[in-house]
């Protein structure tokens, strides 16, 4: 961990959830009473949060009203890079990893988010990459609960002489074999507009002045959002919905998804196994489009697997 930026440590954040948090979100991913009432139902003898809840901490923080996403970007400066443009950022890749179950509601604990910057990279005319690593905290105990690191993509803001950062590496889908497993999620024009309500409140959601500008030709759908409807399916699917059989889960935002796209998510099982994880590959496309998320990868305990369509 060198180069500018690398190493910085932003200010601890207290963040905080409710039950109706919990619940929020398991319905704008796309959880069903059929077979995950155990995450739609506060009263479930088995209620449990869906694993990757914590990636909107970050977000929200411990209020309940509107943030001004903008705004909140801007917050901290950080030394020995430039202050990029909040308003032509992009995800570029996110890997969760699963510590220990959260519990429905954060009251009578406190937790923080702990953010540090891993590298800053100069791509060149195309932008600037930014990898941060997000752990949520037992204030108490320092216990870590889960562990994000991700990337931010600053759009057309590179070429400051920073470092041009490691080759990521790549995993692709085996080759020659059909997908164990098909899931899919049918978007709506309106899916972005629930899903913001988590907290992730970025303009270029909600309105098409934001992604006219990045050509994007108006709003798209959150990248977390498309993240999150695929491990909901790839839980469904190889996990019997059940937040104890997946321990890492991740994907490259390829392309952007538009609200009402339908997305497919192809599963493939590798048979590599480690302390009981097997590696499991996948590809969210939109249906008769672009791939959206590649590089797909999470570790499970596999409990169901035949072909399936969800």
């Amino acid at each position: 961990m060198s180069g500018p930026g690398a190493g910085f440590e932003y200010p601890p954040v207290e963040v905080s959830w409710l039950k109706r948090d919990v619940l929020l979100f398991a319905n704008s991913i796309g959880c069903t009473t059929d077979s995950e009432l155990h995450f739609l139902f506060e009263l479930h003898p088995n209620f449990q949060v869906f694993p990757t809840y914590p990636i909107l901490l970050p977000f929200k923080h411990s209020t309940q009203e509107v943030i001004d996403f903008y705004a909140a970007q801007k917050a901290v400066k950080v030394p020995g890079i430039p202050e990029f443009d909040s308003t032509r950022v992009l995800d570029g890749e996110r890997l969760m990893t699963f510590l220990k179950p959260f519990p429905p509601t954060s009251a009578g604990k406190k937790f923080e988010l702990r953010s540090k910057i891993l590298g800053v990279y100069d791509k060149g005319k195309s932008g600037t990459v930014m990898v941060t690593q997000q752990d949520i905290v037992d204030k108490a105990t320092g216990e870590s609960y889960s562990r994000a690191v991700g990337s931010a993509f600053f759009v057309g803001q590179g070429n400051w002489g920073g470092p041009k950062g490691p080759a990521t590496e790549s995993f692709p889908p085996p080759q020659g074999k059909k997908p164990d497993a098909v899931v899919s999620h049918q978007t709506t024009p309106d899916s972005a507009a629930l899903y913001r309500l988590n907290g992730d409140y970025n303009p270029l959601h909600i309105t098409p002045e934001p992604g006219k500008k990045m050509g994007f030709g108006g709003a798209i759908m959150h990248g977390l959002s498309s993240w999150n409807f695929a491990c909901h399916g790839l839980l469904k699917a190889l996990g019997g919905s059940d937040p104890k059989n997946i321990k890492e889960f991740g994907a490259r935002f390829a392309s952007p998804v538009k609200p009402g796209d339908k997305l497919v998510t192809e599963i493939w099982r590798t048979g590599s196994v480690k302390d009981g994880w097997e590696e499991i590959r996948f590809v969210t496309k939109v249906e008769g489009g672009k791939v959206c998320l590649s590089n797909g990868r999470a570790l499970m305990k596999v409990v169901g697997g035949g072909s399936s369509k969800l």
